[in-house]
């Protein structure tokens, strides 16, 4: 398979779904998909890196998530610790951050994400980013109400609250939007995920559960994210024209 090499997408945000099932499919427990899925994305990291993309964002668990079984719960929050390597990162060079609502998270899990991100924050090559305890409702609810009570505190003013202004107060105001959201596990929906920084990306849905998602799979999302043009409103003749222009 031959990627363009010029034209990989910087951002790449992925919903890492199917780890249940991957489980329950082989008779196991779906703590045994979790597991797996962590070495997935072990594996993903090291192949973005080495294809160029700078950002890597991962849908690790969602506010809703916390209603899910409570065992399950705990065994997720304790692999999150376990697993979490700053070697990985260290001999990359790459730089670990977190989103979400945090203040959730049990203390072990905080002070080893706040460990890790201290030790890599000095990394460039990529940045994995983790959304941990995240939905983008939650985000976007927060950002309002921090804009409310700037306008109370009148440290804005109405008529200065614009597409960038909101930009700025997500969490994700270190980040370029994603180019390419892909999705695993065959579902065809977004899950409250990155919604307003998903307004322009390309999306990618595979029936291929996250345990079982590789270098092809990778290759494969990122291929069809090359065959598109991205107009962002403009028409196929005014891109086509742009490009030429730039190319002079």
């Amino acid at each position: 398979m031959n990627l363009d090499t010029q034209n990989i997408p910087t951002h790449i945000a992925i919903i890492m779904d199917g780890n249940g099932r991957w489980a329950q499919a082989r008779g196991l427990a779906r703590s045994a998909g979790h597991v797996k899925g962590v070495e997935t994305v072990k594996r993903i990291i090291e192949i973005s890196g080495h294809l160029g993309v700078k950002y890597l964002t991962l849908y690790t668990f969602s506010t809703e998530n916390w209603n899910r079984p409570v065992e399950e719960v705990e065994a997720l929050m304790k692999l999150f610790v376990d697993e979490l390597e700053d070697d990985v990162f260290m001999e990359n060079d790459m730089q670990f951050r977190v989103i979400g609502d945090t203040e959730r998270l049990p203390e072990s899990v905080k002070r080893r994400m706040n460990e890790c991100m201290d030790k890599t924050r000095n990394n460039k090559t990529l940045i994995v980013t983790c959304a941990l305890s995240y939905s983008s409702r939650w985000e976007i609810t927060e950002v309002a109400k921090q804009i409310a009570q700037d306008a109370i505190e009148k440290k804005v003013r109405p008529e200065d609250i614009n597409e960038a202004y909101i930009s700025s107060h997500l969490q994700t105001n270190f980040l370029p939007d994603p180019d390419l959201l892909i999705r695993t596990g065959g579902e065809l929906r977004i899950s409250n995920y990155l919604l307003w920084q998903c307004a322009y990306s390309e999306f990618y849905f595979c029936d291929t559960f996250w345990p079982d998602f590789g270098e092809e799979d990778l290759h494969k999302a990122i291929e069809s994210y090359q065959k598109r043009q991205r107009r962002f409103g403009k028409t196929e003749d005014q891109v086509e024209n742009q490009q030429k222009a730039e190319k002079k």
